[in-house]
C-alpha cells in the first residue's frame, strides 16, 4: 500500500512539474516570437495590439484576457482545472520575464532563427502541460464552450475565433508577418509529436483481493501498457 502511495505521490509530482514548466516555456516562447518581429500566433497578435493601445505590458495584457475569458466559461457551462486557472498567470508573467531577460533584435539573420526557436519551444511547451492533464487553457474551453452551445464543429470555431482574434489585434497594432503564417502551419504537427513524447501513463493499481483470498489479475505496471491520452478537453492546442 506504501509503495502505491509512493507511485501515485511521483505520478503527480511529475505532473505538476510538467504542466508549469510547460507554461513558463509557453510564456517563454511567445516572447521570442515578440523579439523576432516576424509575426506573433494568433491570441500574441491580439494581446500586442492591446498592449500598444494601453501601454500596459504585454504579459499583464494576457493576464487580463485570460482572465475575460475564463469568465466566460460561466454561461457555457466549462469547467476549469487547476491547469485552467494556472495558465491565465504563468503564461503572461513568464512572458514578461523573458521580454525583460531578452533585449531587442535588430539583424535579420538573428531574427529568423529566435522565431523558428519560438515556434519550435511553443511546440514543446504545448505537449508538456497539454499531456500533465490538470485541464484545458481558458480559451481552449471558450472553443469547446461554442462548440457544445452552437453545434458547430471544432474546426469551424477554432477558425472563427482566431480569425476574429487576429484581425482585431492587427487592427490595434499588432504584429502579422512570416511568423503567424509559419506557426499556423507548423503547431499541429509539433503539438501532435511532443504531446506523444510527453504522454504520462496511468499509475498502476494495486491488486484487488477477492474472496478465495487469490488476487485477481494484476494491473499492469505504469510504462508497460497503452498510454493514456488526454481527454477530448484536453487535447486541444493551448490558443
Amino acid at each position: 500500500m506504501a509503495r502505491t502511495t509512493d507511485r501515485s505521490t511521483t505520478h503527480l509530482t511529475r505532473r505538476l512539474v510538467q504542466l508549469y514548466v510547460g507554461l513558463a516555456l509557453y510564456g517563454a516562447s511567445s516572447a521570442l516570437l515578440v523579439r523576432a518581429g516576424l509575426g506573433l500566433e494568433p491570441w500574441g497578435v491580439l494581446h500586442q495590439g492591446l498592449a500598444e493601445l494601453t501601454g500596459i505590458s504585454i504579459g499583464v495584457v494576457s493576464i487580463i484576457v485570460g482572465a475575460v475569458v475564463l469568465l466566460l466559461w460561466i454561461p457555457l457551462r466549462q469547467r476549469p482545472g487547476l491547469g485552467t486557472v494556472s495558465n491565465v498567470f504563468v503564461v503572461g508573467l513568464a512572458m514578461d520575464g523573458t521580454l525583460a531577460v531578452v533585449g531587442d533584435l535588430d539583424a535579420l539573420g538573428v531574427r529568423i532563427p529566435v522565431m523558428v526557436l519560438g515556434i519550435v519551444l511553443n511546440g514543446v511547451a504545448t505537449g508538456l502541460y497539454i499531456a500533465a492533464r490538470f485541464g484545458p487553457g481558458p480559451r481552449d474551453g471558450l472553443m469547446t464552450g461554442l462548440n457544445q452551445i452552437t453545434g458547430r464543429s471544432i474546426r469551424l470555431v477554432r477558425t472563427a475565433i482566431e480569425v476574429a482574434v487576429v484581425v482585431t489585434g492587427f487592427l490595434l497594432g499588432g504584429s502579422l508577418g512570416a511568423g503567424t503564417v509559419l506557426y499556423a502551419l507548423a503547431i499541429g504537427p509539433l503539438a501532435q509529436l511532443f504531446l506523444r513524447l510527453f504522454a504520462l501513463p496511468e499509475p498502476s493499481t494495486p491488486a484487488v483481493v477477492v474472496a478465495s483470498g487469490e488476487p485477481s489479475t494484476p494491473a499492469p505496471a505504469a510504462g508497460s501498457g497503452p498510454v493514456a491520452a488526454p481527454t477530448s478537453g484536453q487535447a486541444i492546442l493551448p490558443q
